[in-house]
């Protein structure tokens, strides 16, 4: 079972600083599979200023930036595997991540069979 600990922000938080939620894998959002667009890719090189080098399923390796709504949300690593949605007019050397997967969701991939690098 997963369980994380999220910090309760501003007004949730009040006046007890030491507050803590516990977030299960009940609690976290429901897998997001890859559209008919989007790759599956692995976080290769980050380079800062919300961009990275993503290595694809498709065998191309892109040079994406990450979505505004995730940018201080969820902090992507090296290693991680991220869905990418490659850009209409360079599809082959650009994307945007749009999603990132927790390491649980990750080994759900690879037994349903999504995930082949």
């Amino acid at each position: 079972m997963l369980l994380l600990i999220a910090h309760l922000s501003g007004e949730e938080r009040g006046h007890n600083l030491g507050r803590r939620k516990i977030i299960t894998e009940k609690n976290l959002k429901p897998r997001v599979l890859p559209r008919t667009t989007d790759v599956l890719g692995v976080a290769e090189k980050l380079l800062g200023n919300d961009r990275l080098m993503v290595r694809c399923q498709d065998g191309h390796t892109r040079l994406c930036r990450i979505r505004g709504k995730m940018k201080r949300r969820a902090w992507i690593r090296l290693g991680d595997i991220v869905i990418v949605s490659p850009w209409d007019f360079q599809f082959e050397q650009r994307g945007d991540v749009i999603w990132r997967y927790r390491r649980n969701q990750v080994e759900w991939l690879r037994t349903e069979g999504y995930l082949k690098i």
